[in-house]
């Protein structure tokens, strides 16, 4: 087994070895019927031996040559400048094994033989560190890119939290303004819970569904403290679709937006409808609010406001191009949100487990 790399490369010796070795029972092979002759095995052994140690010392000019960035005519032309040297070594070293000097054709012959394969290896290490350099380029760039993205989610989750903040705590203030101590103080308590829970998925960019809906029962717990029967919720979420990884808090903005935008200004309020389904492997989510329709700000496309413009880039930063966002006004009034996503199922714990 060829020891590797934190990119799964092998390293230097060992490939240099085992290159070598394949070579060498080639040349075996090759030579099978001529085997048998007294001294072939030890002028081939030698051969393939000289070249070996060659390489090896080529080693250290060619990497010196990849490091100074040179265009390419230049570096084939002194890559094949040290193996022409290289190969007339090898070449005196095949007729030192022969036991006699035969002639300088026959030096010639083996040095140009010896210099085009040292001159093909030159080109073949030139191209696995180049292959190297880039792999590792193009992995530090994903790293980059990697932790860009997830600055920029946490730049936006850090953006959401005080908005969602200040939001809860202006309607824990409305119930106090009204007299309401009581309920103020169930809202309250309800609102450490979802600041328990803020905290705990902090770090997180992505939170199984059921987890997000437990969040949003628990946001509109403290709004139908605050609204009472004119609040109405029903939730659809079919159990296939638990498990589906969604962004942290990508419910709270919509469902928020259609509290205060849909419901709290009637009289009579209105009800907020919630409802997941997969369709061709892709999550599909609807929010909507009866009532009238938002107001001109929100129907803004693509939204302004501070908590969809929000989920908007995270869905971006996230999905990119594989998602959809749509908000629509259906002309009985009130609003939809519909998001589309990549279904993918956050692990259970045994497999968790497993994979530890």
């Amino acid at each position: 087994m060829l020891k590797r790399d934190a990119l799964g490369f092998p390293g230097f010796w060992p490939a240099q070895t085992l290159g070598w070795g394949y070579f060498y029972l080639l040349l075996l092979a090759s030579n099978l019927p001529s085997l048998k002759m007294p001294g072939v095995l030890w002028v081939i052994s030698i051969s393939v031996l000289s070249m070996f140690a060659a390489s090896c010392l080529l080693r250290l000019p060619c990497r010196a040559l990849l490091r100074r960035d040179l265009p390419w005519i230049s570096l084939e032309t002194r890559a094949f400048a040290l193996s022409l040297l290289a190969g007339a070594i090898s070449g005196l070293a095949h007729e030192w094994s022969i036991g006699r000097w035969q002639g300088t054709w026959d030096w010639l012959s083996s040095a140009v033989h010896s210099t085009m394969i040292l001159f093909l290896w030159c080109n073949l290490y030139f191209s696995v560190k180049q292959w190297q350099r880039s792999a590792r380029e193009r992995e530090h760039g994903l790293r980059v890119e990697a932790e860009a993205r997830d600055a920029r989610l946490r730049a936006l989750r850090y953006q959401l939290n005080p908005h969602f903040l200040f939001n809860s705590l202006n309607a824990v203030s409305t119930l106090v303004l009204d007299g309401k101590a009581s309920a103020a103080t169930r809202a309250l308590a309800q609102l450490a819970e979802l600041l328990r829970a803020v905290l705990r998925s902090d770090a997180l960019s992505e939170t199984p569904l059921s987890e997000e809906i437990a969040f949003i029962e628990r946001y509109l717990a403290i709004e139908q403290i605050r609204l009472a029967d004119r609040l109405r919720v029903e939730v659809t979420i079919p159990a296939n679709t638990l498990d589906a990884l969604v962004p942290s808090m990508l419910l709270q903005p919509l469902v928020e937006n259609a509290v205060r935008h849909g419901v709290a200004p009637l009289v009579a309020g209105g009800t907020i409808r919630i409802q997941s389904s997969i369709q061709n492997a892709r999550l599909h989510i609807r929010v909507a609010n009866s009532g009238l329709p938002s107001s001109r700000l929100e129907r803004v496309n693509p939204p302004t406001g501070v908590g969809l413009s929000n989920t908007v880039q995270r869905l971006e930063t996230l999905y990119a191009a594989e998602h959809k966002f749509e908000l629509q006004w259906p002309e009985a009034g009130g609003c939809e949100v519909r998001i589309e996503l990549p279904y993918r199922r956050a692990p259970t714990q045994v497999e968790i487990a497993c994979a530890s």
